[in-house]
């Protein structure tokens, strides 16, 4: 067993006051830690946020600014994912020689149990829902955690020593990762992704290694053979390799062969299923589902039990998701698509003429290999958002002209109506993250399937 932090009379700063915060601020509480909750914006309702604490009206809270004496105070600082951790109030702790947490690295000292840690630039929901759905149909019981939605830390606690967690971690989380160790760790992939916050696609990279830096030689990491990044880091890791790949055939790893998912291991290859029987649409699906055949072997589920899971799973919400066909148009939410890469998926995924929506927040992206992926699937682009002109300039530097700009996706929807025709696809596929126009892309693909079921 592990040797826990101690967090008993600890005075704890947590920034942010949204879920994750909350969770961490219960969990410390817990813990017989003295947390305060914190949040820069000085308009928040202390009894609005006091009550969702298990503390009510008696909740430690700060808003606004916070004095250099204030700070003092605090031995310790927690940090919500969306909290740069280079600027700002980390940075001071971290001057001061201070530990600094995130939710991934509080819950893991607060919690028991044997984890399955999944990062990479994409497919971390749909590989995380699927490898929990395995999992807790074999051993009865998995806590599926992280960027997938619960908090960690809001079951830390619950978890056993025998218990499985499945945690989709992001790159936000695992740059205050401490002594957070999985025993199957995962990056599916690494494409250039919020650049803005990590600065360069090497600190990038070294960060989505990190999940599998306090590794050994008992632990797995799964990792795609065909993405060259990825293919490094098993160089640079104490864990064992076990890649996936769904453009050769391997030595021991999982991998597509025509249409059939193979596995070979010192026995040899054996054929496991065809991808025909599965439920998902998309190359990327076949990776997704190799990356969990992998993981959830390593982790000790039978064979027979991971393929019988597999063909039974349905797609997560947002990724590629069906949601209805209306007058001979089929519709498909992938509004978790919000960079080029899950997007340029979401369009090879179409085996139709497509109405495809895109545009978004400008995350300082570029759209030329989305755009080139459009081949003769997308018959008409439909933008919206902050990076509608960005989008429409690059699209007709590649030669696509058929473009349409709106102000709101409710406009965008109806221009798609009166685009499509029976035998088409509209598929919300942004390229963009949501931020400006919604909330987050879970609201925005929601408005998207109340459009659609509105279309008469």
């Amino acid at each position: 067993m592990k040797e826990k932090m101690n967090f008993k009379d600890k005075k704890i700063l947590i920034i942010g006051a949204g879920i994750s915060g909350i969770a961490a601020y219960d969990l410390l509480r817990k813990l017989e830690a003295k947390p305060t909750l914190y949040d820069a914006n000085a308009n928040l309702d202390p009894e609005t946020v006091g009550a969702k604490t298990m503390d009510g009206v008696h909740a430690s809270l700060l808003f606004g600014e916070i004095s250099e004496e204030v700070l003092a105070d605090y031995e310790m600082l927690v940090a919500s994912p969306g909290v740069p951790v280079d600027t700002g109030l980390p940075k001071k702790f971290y001057d001061a020689g201070k530990t600094v947490l995130g939710e991934i690295e509080l819950a893991y000292q607060a919690g028991e149990g044997n984890i399955i840690a999944i990062t990479g630039t994409n497919g971390k929901t749909t590989t995380t829902a699927l490898v929990g759905e395995i999992t807790e149909k074999y051993y009865g019981k998995s806590f599926v955690v992280g960027n997938i939605g619960i908090p960690y830390t809001k079951v830390a606690m619950e978890t056993k020593e025998d218990s499985v967690i499945v945690a989709e971690i992001s790159s936000f989380q695992l740059e205050t990762a401490i002594d957070f160790k999985p025993h199957v760790s995962a990056v599916l992939n690494v494409t250039p992704d919020h650049l803005n916050r990590h600065h360069t696609m090497e600190n990038y990279i070294k960060i989505k290694t990190d999940i599998a830096k306090n590794q050994t030689e008992d632990d797995y990491m799964v990792l795609n053979y065909e993405d060259k990044e990825t293919r490094e880091m098993a160089k640079k890791v104490r864990a064992k390799a076990l890649f996936f790949s769904s453009e050769r055939e391997l030595a021991e790893g999982c991998f597509l062969k025509g249409e059939d998912i193979w596995y070979a291991d010192a026995d040899g290859p054996r054929q496991l299923m065809n991808i025909h029987e599965m439920k998902l649409l998309g190359k990327h699906n076949v990776e997704n589902v190799m990356a969990a055949i992998c993981m959830c072997y390593a982790f000790g589920v039978p064979m027979e039990n991971i393929i019988s899971a597999v063909k039974e799973f349905n797609a997560v919400e947002h990724r590629i998701e069906y949601v209805a066909t209306k007058n001979g148009v089929d519709y498909y939410n992938d509004s978790k698509a919000t960079n080029t890469d899950a997007a340029i998926k979401g369009v090879l995924a179409m085996n139709r003429p497509t109405v495809l929506i895109g545009g978004g927040y400008d995350k300082d992206s570029t759209y030329d290999e989305w755009i080139e992926a459009f081949g003769d699937k997308v018959k008409a682009l439909v933008l919206l958002g902050q990076t509608a002109d960005k989008i429409e300039v690059c699209a007709r530097e590649h030669g696509f002209e058929n473009i349409y700009k709106t102000d709101s996706l409710e406009q965008a929807m109806e221009t798609c109506v009166a685009l499509a025709k029976p035998g088409d696809a509209v598929l919300l596929s942004p390229a963009c993250a949501s931020w400006g126009m919604f909330p987050n892309y879970e609201v925005r693909g929601r408005m998207f399937k109340e459009l659609v079921h509105k279309i008469s």
